[in-house]
Formats: C-alpha cells, sequence, structure tokens
C-alpha cells in the first residue's frame, strides 16, 4: 500500500495521477533533480572522429514513469542508448590504467555503478532495452526467442545439463511463464512458428515480450513504433502503458510527438548529442528548444492539439474491427 505521499515501499508511484503531480513539481530544465530516479547519468561523452555523438552532462530517469526521449535523426538518441546499456564505451570513460582528465563518464542504475559494464551485466542488473532494429532471431521459432530472455536457468551450466531432474522444474516454470507474456502480448498462436515469418509489429511485440522474461525494473525502447502498421500501434501503446502500470520504469525514443504527448509522464529532448530540454508533455511541446531542434520547418504546427493522435487511434481501432470482422466471414 502507498504511504501518505502517494509512495509504494517498491519505491515506484502506483497511482499515475498522483506521480504527474509530482512530476509537475519538478523544475523543468535539462538535468533536473526527479523525486526517486532509478537511473542517473554523469557526463557522458561519445565522440566519433571530430564529431560529438552525445554530451550529456546530467540525466535522471523517474522510477515508475514513462519518459520519452525525443529530438532529431542524427540527436544520439540510439549512440545514448548504446552507450548506457553497454553496447558502446563513452570517450570520457576513465582510462583502464589511470591518468587523463575528468569529468569521467559514470551512470547509476538502482544505486549500482554500470559504468564500466558489460551489456549481459547491465541486463541482469535490471536494466533491458529492445532494438530500432528487432533482434528476434529468424530461425528459431517463438517460443525459442522466448525461452532465450528468461533467467536463473540451471540447465544452461555445462554439468547441470546433464542431470535434468536438477533443471526440468524450473524449465517448466520459465515456458509457462512464456506463454503468459505470449498470451498477454496476443502472440500465442504463433508459438511455434518462426520469428522470421512474424510481421514487423509482431516482431516488435516479441522483442518487448523476450524483454519481459528476464523481470527488468526498466525497460528502454529504441523507437517501438517504427515500421509498425496502424492495426498493431494501439496495442503497442496499450502494452507501454500497461507496463508502467505494473510497475516497470519505461524509457523510450519515438518521433511521434502526439503519441509521446499521450503516454509519457515526462519528455527528455535530446539535440545535437546534448539535452536541450526536459519537463512533462503539455509544458515541454511548446519549449521554443524543442521547436526548433525537433520540427525544424514545421513551425506552424499545434503541438498541444490530440487531434491528429486521435484520427489515428480512431483508423486503427477501424482497421482491427475491419479485420476481426473478415476473420469471422
Amino acid at each position: 500500500m502507498p504511504d501518505e505521499n502517494g509512495w509504494t515501499q517498491d519505491g515506484y508511484d502506483y497511482d499515475r495521477a498522483a506521480l504527474r503531480a509530482k512530476l509537475a513539481d519538478v523544475q523543468q530544465e535539462p538535468g533536473s533533480a526527479k523525486p526517486q530516479p532509478i537511473l542517473t547519468v554523469d557526463h557522458v561523452v561519445r565522440r566519433f572522429g571530430g564529431m560529438t555523438a552525445v554530451d550529456v552532462d546530467h540525466l535522471e530517469v523517474q522510477r515508475g514513469a514513462i519518459t520519452a526521449l525525443i529530438g532529431p535523426n542524427g540527436a544520439g538518441k540510439t549512440t545514448f542508448f548504446n552507450l548506457i546499456t553497454g553496447f558502446d564505451k563513452p570517450s570520457s570513460a576513465k582510462p583502464a590504467f589511470g591518468g587523463g582528465e575528468g569529468p569521467f563518464a559514470s551512470w547509476r542504475f538502482q544505486g549500482r555503478s554500470l559504468g564500466a559494464t558489460s551489456a549481459f551485466r547491465v541486463a541482469q542488473a535490471g536494466m533491458v532495452r529492445t532494438f530500432q532494429l528487432t533482434k528476434a532471431l529468424s530461425a528459431m521459432t517463438v517460443m525459442d526467442n522466448m525461452l532465450l530472455g528468461a533467467k536463473d536457468q540451471p540447465g544452461e551450466r555445462m554439468l547441470a545439463a546433464l542431470a535434468r531432474p536438477t533443471w526440468r522444474k524450473r524449465e517448466a516454470e520459465i515456458r509457462e511463464k512464456a506463454v503468459e507474456l505470449l498470451t498477454r502480448f496476443k502472440l500465442e498462436s504463433k508459438q511455434k512458428d518462426y520469428a522470421g515469418s512474424l510481421s514487423g509489429g509482431q516482431r516488435k511485440l516479441l522483442e518487448m515480450a523476450r524483454a519481459l522474461m528476464s523481470d527488468p525494473a526498466m525497460i528502454m525502447l529504441d523507437e517501438p513504433m517504427a515500421g509498425v502498421n496502424p492495426a498493431l500501434t494501439q496495442s503497442l501503446l496499450g502494452h507501454i502503458q500497461d507496463l508502467r502500470d505494473r510497475g516497470t520504469t519505461v524509457l523510450f525514443v519515438e518521433h511521434d510527438m502526439h503519441m509521446v504527448r499521450h503516454i509519457s509522464d515526462w519528455v527528455v529532448v535530446m539535440a545535437e548529442g546534448r539535452v536541450v530540454a526536459e519537463g512533462v508533455p503539455a509544458t515541454v511541446m511548446q519549449h521554443q528548444a524543442v521547436v526548433d531542434a525537433y520540427l525544424g520547418s514545421h513551425h506552424d504546427q499545434d503541438l498541444g492539439d490530440d487531434s491528429v493522435l486521435d484520427e489515428d487511434f480512431e483508423a486503427a481501432e477501424a482497421a482491427e474491427d475491419a479485420e476481426r470482422a473478415g476473420k469471422k466471414a
């Protein structure tokens, strides 16, 4: 149960209205302190030759919230994801043998330093990501993809693998969990299908479901709506909100500003590698830095108008209804 301030003992705010009320009191500027950050990033810089792709001085991600990371192409969003999840190393990393000039890159997740940690260790710590181009293993079945995402599998150890009774119970538990997630993501009928036979939207759902097999504290979604047809967009949005409602922190990259405004609790704006603005969706969308850096030539567009988003949702719902009607016929 929540305390008198609306916070649960698990550390996230169970009530979205209460969470948004708390975030509304946060100073809306780059690097602002959050009530309960799950991720804190300092001095992360990545250079490619003479170009600086990422230069984030300080950033905090609120626990239990949906945080959108937006910005134009080339702003450094995916590179930033790669850095903090161990798929790339910052140029500002401390030299292994000492020396160099600080400040050096560092980031902490749930109080644990992950600055010099490999990608699989980051995932084990509870911070799991998906990719802009899905990484589903096409030559494996949907179920096998799911089973790979589970942790604590004793059968993966060489000697234990020879003694099936030692891991049979755990394997059954993992398979049961996989079926539950596939059912939740409406992929239960695809269990025996090869992942390569799925549509682009279904592969996005599979990647998200597989990420949840490890029970992450935070999931990072890199353009989850890219290449997804309107019929599945609505479903993906619902799943992202459901993740937050179940206590999972969500950090996602997206270009659709209307969609960002609809589901996010907090928005971080990047441009040329830097964080140029932060705030609640209704406010940050009107920020001049967002208009200049993100919209470019579309200055006359009203970012506060949800009508375009509503039309997209209505079109998606109509497409789903038509698809269901066709199946019944």
